[in-house]
């Protein structure tokens, strides 16, 4: 069933948001944006087939940038009413008389603006009930429980339904607003032996409810993930083959986004200064940006500034094609705004066409790592260095579980060190990629 809230929100939000504009227009500003976001969600968590907790949450609040000739102020509300919104802009445009100027500050360019809004299907409202979230989580325990003797215990599951409302306007006369809905399931597995205890997870994420993993494959696959950690060993310092699995690559293209970023290019803090039109990436490796795929879970047709999206190489055969940049960074750095206020737009990895298990009996031997601790990577020089877990291999055959090794090398060798992509991607998150075979890495253990 259907649950309209959100949507009849958007027009009282658009409202609220045009009064800003008007309201900051009056006050002689050389330019202002105004952004609301509201959010509504249930969240059930269950341990030991239990509930643990139940939360509703309804949240949100107005935000307003204020530019006075190069200075800024902003301010922002959780309360909508006409005098509240009022003072929020007062108080925006009193900071901005007495900040600093910076010639970089200043709304997008208008020319950037989005003037198509396409539906990507981001919006599937329905009415769950904290007894439905709480059935799903119970379910994905008790599968998870009925795997492997060794797994008797489980750390909990969570459900949860959310819905938001964004609505962004700025002194170009841009104003459009979308609602989107996210519905996730996770479950968390514990093992034991008398060697020890291991836990690992599972979970699920999607835009429609219906598209969630059932709940217990969600169970099944924590648990047999877990039960296959028991008993790990170290190994003697080495270097190796690595694979990543899709979960850990995402992370390790994470560090692509942040060495890339604007911000890190003009502050000289990116060990990818100067790289573009560079080779980073063997020349077969392309990243392409999807922002307009439907239903996708970073899926905008305009950044948080309101500049249109658009599918772009971000590698293009190896060579890096872009930064990402902001309104500022673009200024700052004498570029083209590309839009990336706010974040990327589903990166999609190229693949080398093998599945995951291909790629570990094509690696020979070599470690496999699931799971990476620590904060050990430096963006300013690229290096790596990581505590990690996984599992050996040798001629293409897991033979047991690997625990307590670090891993470590550089980004920049590490990239241009890539062998093979797999085929069968993770669609997660906002980079869309199977496991990434390294070709060497130093293993620090025993």
């Amino acid at each position: 069933m259907s649950s309209p809230s959100i949507d009849i929100e958007l027009v009282p939000l658009k409202d609220a948001v045009s009064m800003a504009l008007e309201y900051a227009k009056t006050l002689g500003t050389s330019g202002a944006e105004v952004a609301i976001s509201k959010q509504q969600g249930l969240s059930v968590s269950t341990r030991m087939k239990e509930v643990e907790t139940v939360e509703f949450n309804k949240d949100g609040a107005l935000g307003i940038t204020l530019f006075r000739d190069g200075c800024k102020g902003s301010s922002s509300t959780s309360d909508l009413s006409p005098a509240a919104i009022k003072q929020a802009v007062k108080a925006a445009d009193d900071i901005a008389r007495f900040t600093s100027a910076d010639p970089f500050n200043g709304l997008a360019e208008k020319s950037l603006m989005a003037t198509e809004f396409p539906d990507l299907d981001l919006y599937h409202p329905e009415t769950i009930s904290p007894e439905e979230l709480t059935r799903i989580a119970i379910l994905a325990e008790e599968a998870s429980l009925d795997v492997d003797d060794r797994v008797q215990i489980s750390d909990g599951a969570s459900a949860n339904a959310h819905s938001s409302v964004k609505v962004y306007g700025n002194s170009h006369g841009f104003l459009h607003g979308y609602c989107s809905s996210r519905y996730s399931l996770s479950c968390v597995a514990i093992g034991e032996t008398d060697a020890g205890m291991q836990r690992d997870y599972d979970y699920t994420v999607a835009r429609k409810y219906s598209d969630m993993l059932a709940p217990e494959l969600i169970g099944k696959q924590a648990a047999i993930k877990t039960a296959g950690r028991l008993g790990g060993r170290k190994i003697s310092t080495t270097e190796l083959p690595v694979l990543f699995s899709p979960e850990i690559a995402t992370g390790l293209m994470g560090h692509l986004v942040g060495a890339i970023s604007g911000g890190s290019i003009y502050r000289k803090s990116s060990f990818l200064l100067d790289a573009v039109d560079t080779q980073v990436f063997p020349d077969w490796f392309s990243i392409e940006e999807q922002p307009l795929l439907k239903g996708a879970l970073a899926s905008a047709a305009y950044d948080s500034e309101g500049v249109a999206t658009q599918e772009r190489k971000i590698i293009d055969n190896g060579r890096l094609a872009t930064y990402l940049l902001t309104s500022y960074s673009a200024r700052k750095l004498g570029l083209t705004n590309t839009g990336h206020a706010g974040g990327i737009y589903n990166w999609t990895l190229s693949s080398t066409g093998q599945t995951f298990d291909q790629l570990v009996q094509e690696m020979g031997t070599g470690l496999i790592v699931t799971e990476v601790m620590g904060q050990g990577v430096n963006t300013v020089t690229g290096d790596y260095s990581r505590g990690a877990a996984g599992f050996y291999v040798e001629n293409g055959v897991i033979l047991y579980p690997v625990e307590e090794i670090t891993i470590a090398g550089n980004l920049k060798d590490m990239y241009s060190n890539i062998v093979a992509v797999a085929m069968d991607r993770d669609l997660r998150s906002s980079i869309r990629t199977g496991g990434i075979l390294m070709d060497k890495m130093k293993i620090a253990g025993s």
